[in-house]
């Protein structure tokens, strides 16, 4: 990732200096003059001495702004701070590249060129006119803020892949954010001014510049002139269209990006937080918007409390009626969550299948004492009211508000008691017509009611119950769920006898 943005800033500053060369042309075409070859030679010599200087400086300044990226990408994550101040560094790497560009055009390109031009026609060896070297000084100063403006916005662009991933770090190794906490690097007003006059004036200016060369000479012809002034004008429009568009972009991104995190929170998804990857005015508004989500999530971890609570009262309430089957509902949601982790379902279906399991058994609050708690065997007609069970269990939880709320624990709730075969109750289902979650808590269940002691029983060994389940595979119980309980049971068991 960190040569790919290496890449991108170099492919960036290329594609910079190809329309700063075009607009340098411009203005070279636009100069009338009339000199001996001799002459072009040794301002040619002069152009590519100030060229290769200006790039030695440019690069030179470039390895330094970059170093501290590169430090944290080639060596050891040493602390939070680290990143925390690596990845403020990124951040003003887009204002780091205007100074990386001006300085050295203006130092390493247009001070020499113009020190060594005034030089040699003070020795005689050049006769252009001074006038002509601050024009083309004037130009080249004027050429190197276009090249600035267009090289802040693709830098501003590219390193937001670096600011994920530092932030990716920070999650990963220190379990903290990094952010800006709302800091300002460069206000949008004044990327707004500076991008407007120049995309205003630059061209206007440019014009200008060239004008004063054509002033000088008269003698080519409306045809020449106009053939010249529409190259002026191209150059010009080039550099309007590419300046308005990355100055779109980058107003644009921030909104797009805040428009998408906004969609989430509405549509119910609130756990993840806009990105700290704007330097401007923006970073305020991601920073108070995670620091709404954040509110949001407290709340909302409150109210998943209450409903855990509402779920687990029920449940024990439930249970309390029997002391023979006390802590049943737990435990078969412990032993339901385990299958569903090692089914590898998501977080949110495993809260949702805790919570069914919790209720599945919710219907014996409408069975009568004298049928639940009858020591005996119970008679057929027993039998069938005690089978009715998920069904008034289905039926209770339609009752609860809101109804959606409630709708992902009722299948679970309703055919816990269904057979992998078909022989099970209420609906006879088989197979996969199941739903999951019936699938899943009828396993343990399975497994708690037969290690738990009963008035007319006493509860089986573990492993007994763990082989029953096993015989069980693909006629009780589904064979997948079964069988990742089972294989969970021996494997802890080993792990306890070796420990």
């Amino acid at each position: 990732m960190y040569r790919t943005f290496i890449s991108r800033l170099l492919l960036n500053y290329a594609a910079g200096s190809l329309l700063a060369l075009i607009a340098i042309a411009s203005l070279i075409a636009a100069a009338p003059l009339d000199i001996p070859p001799s002459e072009y030679a040794w301002l040619i010599s002069i152009l590519g001495l100030s060229l290769c200087c200006m790039l030695g400086l440019e690069w030179f300044v470039f390895t330094r702004q970059i170093k501290p990226i590169h430090s944290v990408f080639m060596e050891e994550v040493g602390s939070y701070q680290t990143l925390q101040n690596v990845y403020i560094r990124t951040h003003r790497l887009p204002s780091l590249a205007v100074k990386r560009i001006l300085g050295p055009h203006l130092f390493g390109l247009v001070v020499p060129s113009a020190g060594l031009t005034l030089g040699l026609i003070h020795a005689g060896r050049l006769s252009i006119p001074p006038y002509y070297v601050l024009l083309a000084a004037l130009g080249g100063m004027l050429v190197s803020g276009m090249h600035a403006l267009v090289e802040y916005y693709l830098t501003s662009y590219a390193i937001r892949p670096v600011l994920e991933e530092l932030i990716a770090w920070s999650r990963k190794m220190f379990g903290k954010e990094l952010s800006l906490h709302g800091r300002v690097i460069v206000p949008v007003s004044r990327k707004l001014k500076w991008s407007f006059f120049l995309m205003s004036m630059a061209p206007l200016l440019l014009y200008s510049l060239s004008m004063q060369f054509r002033l000088e000479d008269y003698g080519h012809g409306v045809y020449t002139y106009w053939q010249w002034a529409g190259y002026i004008l191209a150059v010009s429009i080039v550099f309007a269209l590419i300046g308005s568009r990355l100055l779109a972009r980058e107003i644009m991104l921030p909104i797009q990006h805040l428009y998408e995190r906004m969609a989430e929170v509405k549509s119910g998804h609130i756990r993840t937080g806009a990105s700290d990857l704007f330097s401007d005015e923006f970073s305020r508004l991601v920073s108070g918007f995670n620091h709404m989500l954040r509110g949001l999530q407290t709340q909302a971890a409150l109210n998943s409390q209450l409903v855990d609570s509402y779920f687990a009262t029920l449940a024990a309430a439930l249970d309390a009626r029997d002391p023979y089957t006390a802590g049943h509902s737990l435990r078969v949601a412990e032993y339901a969550v385990k299958i569903g982790e090692l089914a590898h379902l998501s977080e949110e279906r495993i809260d949702e299948l805790r919570k069914s399991a919790l209720l599945h058994d919710i219907g014996k609050i409408g069975i009568r004492d004298a049928v639940l708690l009858k020591e005996g065997r119970l008679t057929e007609e027993e039998w069938e009211q005690v089978k009715q069970h998920p069904v008034l269990g289905e039926a209770i939880l339609k009752q609860v508000e809101p109804a959606d709320a409630m709708a992902p624990y009722l299948p679970g709730v309703r055919s816990h008691h269904e057979r992998y075969d078909g022989g099970g109750y209420p609906d006879g289902l088989s197979g996969e017509e199941i739903s999951l979650f019936g699938r899943i808590i009828a396993v343990a269940d399975a497994f708690d009611a037969m290690t738990s002691d009963r008035p007319y029983r006493k509860g089986l060994e573990r492993d007994q119950a763990i082989e029953i389940l096993e015989q069980g595979r693909g006629t009780q119980w589904d064979p997948y769920f079964a069988e990742l309980f089972v294989q969970y049971y021996r494997r802890d068991n080993q792990s306890k006898e070796s420990g």
